[in-house]
């Protein structure tokens, strides 16, 4: 069973929404869907250097960077919330089930920024050996899993919360599963 979510609005009312003719619609896009995948496409392209150039780089240690990124996004989360959630998580959530490309892009999206991650979790892992086996690329997806997770149940409530206590818990499991603290 499909879904119609996003698949009710009409090419006329986006038009109409975005100032546009019908025609400079389909000179950039063949479809409602191709104006998904593309948006999708930029949300990855305008969030890339805000990540790339964030602060928590600064750390020598992989896993002080890896509590100062989940730091910088707790500090992200300051504002109303739809400014503060993730674009490809939201999309993907109306679409997965109507758009096989939207839903293929959003994941993209997300799991293309959890790789960024990866090298510092395998630095971790090298600097600190856990005592259970993991692996960096589960720990990265398991971050955007939290993280998509609190930006959906922030949503629902009305309240960051939910996504701050994500936060709050990943660095503490990752303090015990490195065997060091959070807090220094």
């Amino acid at each position: 069973m499909r879904r119609q979510g996003w698949a009710a609005t009409s090419i006329d009312q986006l038009c109409r929404a975005a100032g546009v003719t019908k025609g400079a619609f389909f000179h950039h896009f063949a479809s409602k869907e191709a104006l998904g995948v593309a948006a999708a496409a930029r949300w990855t392209e305008l969030t890339a250097p805000l990540f790339a150039n964030a602060d928590y780089h600064r750390h020598a240690d992989p896993l002080e960077r890896l509590f100062a990124y989940l730091d910088f996004r707790a500090a992200l989360a300051d504002g109303p919330l739809e400014a503060i959630t993730c674009f490809a998580g939201t999309t993907v959530q109306e679409t997965f089930a109507s758009s096989e490309p939207i839903r293929a892009a959003c994941g993209r999206s997300i799991l293309d920024h959890a790789d960024t991650l990866v090298g510092d979790f395998r630095a971790a892992l090298e600097a600190y050996p856990p005592r259970l086996p993991v692996d960096a690329e589960s720990l990265a997806v398991l971050t955007q899993t939290a993280l998509q997770g609190g930006f959906v149940l922030s949503k629902a409530t009305g309240d960051r919360a939910p996504l701050l206590d994500g936060v709050a818990h990943l660095k503490r499991y990752f303090g015990l599963l490195f065997g060091r603290s959070p807090l220094g």
